[in-house]
Formats: C-alpha cells, structure tokens, sequence
C-alpha cells in the first residue's frame, strides 16, 4: 500500500517538493488546455491546508539535459496561478527559494541528471525541502530523480490526484468488483501485446477491436481484404487468443463490420459480414452486429477496463462502434452497475467525443504510465512511495 499525504503528518512550517505534471499543451506561449494544471490544485490545497509550502517540480517536454528556451516552464506559471486562484512564483536553478506558498521550479529535464537518475542530483532536490509528495502519475514510470531517486530521501508520499490514480487502478484489476471486461482497441497488435498477455489472465472479457482486431481475425482465418494487419504476429495472437481460453477468459472479437475502399470522411462504406470483404475493401469500424454482443458483454460485467477505440473514430461514420459502447458503458455506471476505468490518449479524446469522458468512474490522462500499469509492470515512481 502506497503513503498518502496524512502519512507525513503535521506540515506546518514545512515545504513540500511536491513533483507535478505540467508539461501541457501550448500556443504563441500561451497555455490552451488546463486540465493538468487542474489536477495539480487538491495537492496544492492540501498542503496549504496543513501549514505547509509547496514547491512544484516539473518536466516540459524532450529538452534532453540541455536549456530550449521554448521548453521553459515559465510560461506556463500564469495559468497555473489562475487555476490555483493564488500568486505563484517562478525560479530559476541556482537562485534561492522564496518564502512563499507556491513556487514553480525551472524544468528538471534540463539538468542532464534528471533522466538518468543521478543520485547527486536526487540529493539535490531533496534539500529544497521537508518531505517529498509525487502528484505526477504520467510520469510514474519513469526512474528519474525527481520521481523516484528523492523519494528515497525523504519522508514521501503520493499526492491527492495520484492516489485517486492509483485507488481507481485497484478497483479495476487490483481488486476489482467481478466479472471484469477489458475493451481494449487501436491501430496495431504490436504495440499492446503485453497488455493483452497481462489482462487475458486478469479478467473475464476481452473485447478487442479497432485495427489491431484484425490480425486476430487473420490468425482465425479470416480474409480482411486491405485492412491494417500485421500477419508477421499471427502466430503471437493465436497464443494468446489460447491462453485467454485456458485462463477462462472470454474474447470478444468482430464478426462483422464497416468497410470501405477510402479512408476518409463521407466515403462510401456498408455493413459486411467477415465472410464478405472485398480484397480492395478494409475494415475501418466493427459493426453493429459486433457492438450488440460487446455490449453484452458489459452488460453482464461490474468492471469495465478500457483502453483504445474500437475503429477509426476521428472519422464519421466509423466512429459509431466506438460511441454506441461508450454510451453503453456510461450508462451502466451512471445506473450504479459499472466501474468504469478508462485510460491512454486515444482514449480519452474518444471517449470526449462521444461525450461520456465525465461519466466514467475514472479517466486516466496518463499514457505510456497508464499502458505500463495495464501491462503489469512495477511503476517505479509508485513503487517508492510503498509503505
């Protein structure tokens, strides 16, 4: 079991280096999507509230031990200050701490220890303060000093946002309310075969779709026509799709679907049965046939792991799997029937647009973290905080 911040006890006169994720997206300088500076704000509080002082560490992009300019964290501290609804400062490296409530740290990716773990450097950011809180769960799988080497330097502890992270991630496959269904899409098998290895062992459905569907379906046999697929992993998925019967694990595969000689919006595209796929056809959504038995599938679930689109959502009309098995999905937990945990990038913009993103249990905005999680791997940035 991982430390919360009431483990550290009394934080009055204390300053807490609390490592944060506020690498977000911005234009001409300006911050155009908030949500991650909102997820920093009930750590905040809650050290406030304790007495204590914050002192934010946090990475901006790829900047690789090196000063970019354009990858200052500077920039980003006004909106940060208006999300917090209180004055933050910003300092650079080298210059003294403040006294002050909230401080934002210069990025910690341009100190060539970061990324390396380099224990001087850990030791460095330790004694900037009293104890040490990690609110940063997209980075957690990353063994860098300012989420896994100052752990060990003082007394630690996950922050608010990450250990309702970690609590929703236990409630789907750590302990989870059975049986339990994985729905798990996007483009290509190769990129989630660990995480297909791991779930067919952890739950009781396993509804696959989007592109990486259809090299199972080459592995059964089936002809998918100019679909994406990747026959080189045939043999992989057919291993799987064995273990997954030995486990008791149900696959949910498609048994028909929405194909079309383009891919792009408004193309002419119909319904077809598997047996039915023209060889110049592809297969860009599962159909309506396929939906209605995924559907049931959570329908007779408690837990709903999600991760991916069933096709190629960014596109109407085959974004209609991926939507109707959302609304299912949000339905259900709304009803009170269904922990719906959902993450990765592809993930959270589908389930936005089919504008059931509020109405999961949870939504993860982490995604090699969350995937890593997903795989089953330790995440060394959670590992640390371990009581």
């Amino acid at each position: 079991m991982f430390r919360r911040i009431a483990d550290l006890g009394d934080l009055t006169g204390k300053r807490a280096v609390i490592r944060v994720d506020l690498n977000v997206p911005m234009k001409d300088g300006v911050v155009t999507d908030t949500t991650r500076l909102e997820a920093v704000k009930p750590t905040v509080e809650a050290v406030l509230r304790a007495g204590g002082k914050a002192l934010l560490l946090a990475h901006f992009g790829r900047p690789k031990g090196q000063v970019v300019p354009d990858m200052s964290l500077e920039p980003v501290v006004p909106a940060l200050s208006t999300v917090l609804g209180r004055p933050v400062l910003f300092v650079d490296f080298g210059e003294d701490i403040p006294e002050h409530d909230i401080v934002v740290l210069e990025n910690t990716r341009y100190l060539p220890g970061e990324e390396a773990n380099d224990p001087a450097l850990a030791k460095i950011f330790a004694e900037l303060g009293d104890v040490y809180i990690n609110d940063a769960f997209s980075a957690a799988h990353r063994a860098h000093a300012s989420t896994e080497g100052i752990a060990h330097l003082l007394p630690s502890a996950a922050g608010e946002t990450m250990a309702a992270e970690l609590d929703a991630l236990e409630a789907a496959l750590g302990n989870p309310k059975r049986p339990v269904a994985a729905v798990v899409g996007g483009a290509k098998v190769s990129s989630k075969l660990a995480v297909l290895e791991n779930l067919v062992a952890k739950v009781d459905h396993l509804i696959i779709g989007g592109g990486m569907a259809n090299t199972f379906l080459v592995a059964r046999g089936v002809a998918v026509g100019a679909s994406l697929a990747e026959p080189d992993l045939v043999s992989t998925v057919a291993a799987i799709e064995a273990r997954a019967g030995d486990a008791g694990c149900t696959l949910h595969l498609p048994t028909d679907g929405v194909v079309a000689r383009a891919f792009k919006a408004g193309a002419d595209h119909r319904i077809s049965d598997l047996s039915d796929i023209a060889g110049d056809e592809m297969i860009l959504d599962v159909g309506p046939a396929s939906v209605s038995a995924a559907k049931a599938a959570l329908a007779a679930s408690k837990t709903v792991l999600w991760n991916g689109p069933m096709g190629a959502f960014e596109i109407p009309p085959f974004d209609a799997a991926t939507v109707a098995l959302a609304k299912a999905a949000a339905e259900q937990t709304r009803a009170g029937d269904l922990v719906s945990v959902a993450g990765g990038g592809d993930t959270v913009a589908a389930l936005a647009h089919a504008g059931c993103k509020d109405a999961f249990s949870h939504v993860s905005t982490a995604g090699g973290a969350f995937l890593e999680w997903m795989e089953g791997r330790d995440l060394p940035g959670v590992k640390a905080l371990e009581a």
